[in-house]
């Protein structure tokens, strides 16, 4: 009986028991599943998409393959199309209807980042109209897609600005999913566009290059193939040298957005445990050696550039010189920003204020990024100086350029130190929070009352006049009998707190100096090889060691990187300059 009660139980159940587990089942696999697995998912396609991208690019390097331009240009456009229309629904959802959730991430922009990225956004508006003119130069032998191409990236251009500077803070949580597929296909898509700002760019300076080797009677086949056609205006060449100088600024553009967008994709559906609302008021006392250090460094930047490009071009004697010229200046630049990093550092170290270890995805991925993209000049330099070894020549420049490697690898080993150790320190401290307290002593009197005022008569502090009494409950004490208590000291007291304000004060002061020295520096490095200093290609030893052909790889590759490392340091280092 007791066996049969207890099957009849079990089997009355059963039922239930299916249908708990068919309803755990749902709720699994519909909630639980897209919340764990969205973010590889989505990731996945990303990658794919990017690899699709690549391949087709690849094909297009070989001057004999059955790809051609049209087939990527389509693709790309379809890209931003499909982004133009995500971008759309999300901002007509979100207004639309008030079930779409999404918290505020404010370390995730700034009004200094919208403002640079709206400034390189516009640049990238202007090569885009150089581009259509030059296509309606060459409209009788160009694909339509070469023509529609820069129409569709102007409009995705401006709305992705416009989607950025409105809803860039936002953490979603309302069609998570939906939006992480959105958001990856927005980084991906922005990135296969750097990919061919990137191959663009390596066209026209692989282009200059075969020009400067001919003055050494060397020929290299290839280079940029001009339209089969006669432009039908006087304006093309006028447009093809200026878009030479705008790749930059679109390839910044684009990597830029990927990386803005990256941190919201990272905070889709993310619990903000970190709250940072507060006003960091940019303040410029005593800000002396470090903009004028800079603004020296900007000038004689520009002097450089101007001296290099005439210089470069003329004959073997004057490249020679004009590679000579800029190792110095390298030299003397870097050694300087070292410096500056190191004195920073010591100054952190001897600082107390607390290191911040909180989850912060905007902050971790300017770590990354600051490792990542230092990379691809650390390659850079390494092979530099294994060639320099190596080289059986002995160029004037031989040992400068070994200096001048040697110097790029430290000193973005110890700026990227000194970044991030003000990124980790907690924000929002200032001198007030630092005052060391000051004891003061409590006496207690029959009355089990704390009197404020010492046993002997003398010069009494104005720091302990007018305070409240406060009375003991339910304490029986003796008249001899002391309480010792710690109280920090209140506004206005003008006492012991005063020498360790004014240190505070001083190094803080130090500390915005280098971080405007160094911002400074940093656009200076990165002018450079943007507008066409690229001694890489020019001094001949390292395509003596390596080769031509994996030489110039090693550099079309680690150059964009070594490009956006200076722009993010840039980005990075006006943080350091608010947080101080």
């Amino acid at each position: 009986m007791y066996l049969n009660k207890n099957n009849a139980s079990s089997s009355a159940s059963s039922p239930d028991k299916e249908k708990k587990n068919v309803d755990n089942f749902k709720i699994s696999f519909t909630d639980d599943y897209p919340r764990k697995n969205a973010e590889i998912l989505s990731g996945q396609y990303g990658i794919n998409l990017l690899l699709v991208g690549l391949s087709l690019m690849l094909a297009l390097s070989y001057s004999g393959s059955a790809v051609k331009e049209e087939c990527l240009l389509s693709l790309l456009i379809t890209l931003m199309l499909l982004q133009i229309i995500w971008m759309m629904w999300y901002i007509i959802r979100k207004d639309r209807q008030t079930c779409f959730v999404s918290e505020k991430d404010s370390d995730a922009g700034t009004s200094w980042l919208r403002g640079g990225l709206s400034l390189l956004a516009l640049i990238s508006i202007i090569m885009d109209g150089f581009q259509i003119g030059y296509y309606v130069g060459y409209k009788a032998c160009l694909s339509p897609a070469v023509g529609v191409y820069p129409v569709i990236h102007a409009v995705h251009t401006i709305s992705q600005v416009h989607f950025l500077w409105f809803h860039l803070k936002d953490v979603i949580k309302t069609f998570a999913t939906f939006a992480r597929f959105g958001v990856i296909h927005a980084v991906f898509t922005n990135l296969l566009l750097w990919c061919n700002g990137v191959i663009s760019e390596a066209k026209h300076f692989f282009d200059t290059h075969k020009r400067l080797l001919d003055l050494g009677n060397t020929n290299i086949t290839g280079g940029e193939e001009e339209p089969h056609c006669n432009c039908t205006t006087n304006t093309c060449s006028i447009l093809s040298n200026g878009l030479s100088y705008l790749y930059p600024f679109n390839i910044e553009y684009h990597i830029f957005v990927s990386v803005v967008l990256f941190v919201m994709w990272k905070n889709i559906g993310l619990t903000t445990e970190y709250q940072t609302n507060q006003n960091i008021a940019m303040r410029t006392n005593g800000l002396v050696a470090g903009p004028i250090l800079g603004v020296v460094a900007l000038a004689s930047t520009i002097v450089v550039l101007v001296l290099y490009v005439i210089k470069v071009g003329d004959s073997v004697e004057t490249r020679e010189s004009a590679v000579t010229m800029f190792y110095c200046y390298g030299i003397v630049m870097l050694l300087f920003m070292c410096l500056a990093g190191i004195v920073g550092l010591l100054i952190f170290r001897s600082d107390s204020v607390p290191l911040d270890y909180s989850k912060n995805p905007s902050r971790k991925l300017d770590t990354d990024l600051l490792f990542g993209t230092a990379i691809g000049s650390w390659l850079m330099s390494w092979c530099s100086i294994l060639a320099v070894i190596a080289t059986k020549t002995h160029p004037v420049y031989r040992w400068i350029n070994f200096m001048y490697s040697l110097l790029i690898i430290i000193e973005k080993y110890i700026q990227n130190l000194f970044i991030i150790e003000s990124l980790y320190r907690k924000r929002g401290t200032n001198e007030r929070d630092l005052v060391e307290t000051i004891p003061e002593i409590y006496y207690v009197s029959a009355g089990s009352s704390l009197s404020l005022a010492p046993p002997y008569n003398g010069i009494v502090s104005r720091a302990f006049e007018n305070q409240d009494k406060v009375s003991l409950e339910n304490d029986q004490v003796d008249n001899n009998q002391g309480y010792s208590h710690t109280r920090s000291l209140p506004e206005g007291s003008s006492s012991l707190p005063t020498r360790s304000s004014e240190k505070l004060s001083n190094r803080r002061r130090v500390l915005k100096n280098i971080a405007v020295f160094l911002f400074l520096c940093n656009i200076s490095l990165w002018i450079l090889p943007a507008f066409g200093c690229r001694p890489q290609f020019d001094n001949g030893i390292e395509e003596e060691t390596f080769g031509y052909t994996i030489w110039t790889t090693i550099v079309t590759v680690a150059m964009p990187l070594n490009l956006f490392y200076r722009m993010h340091s840039v980005v990075s280092l006006t943080d350091v300059f608010r947080n101080v």
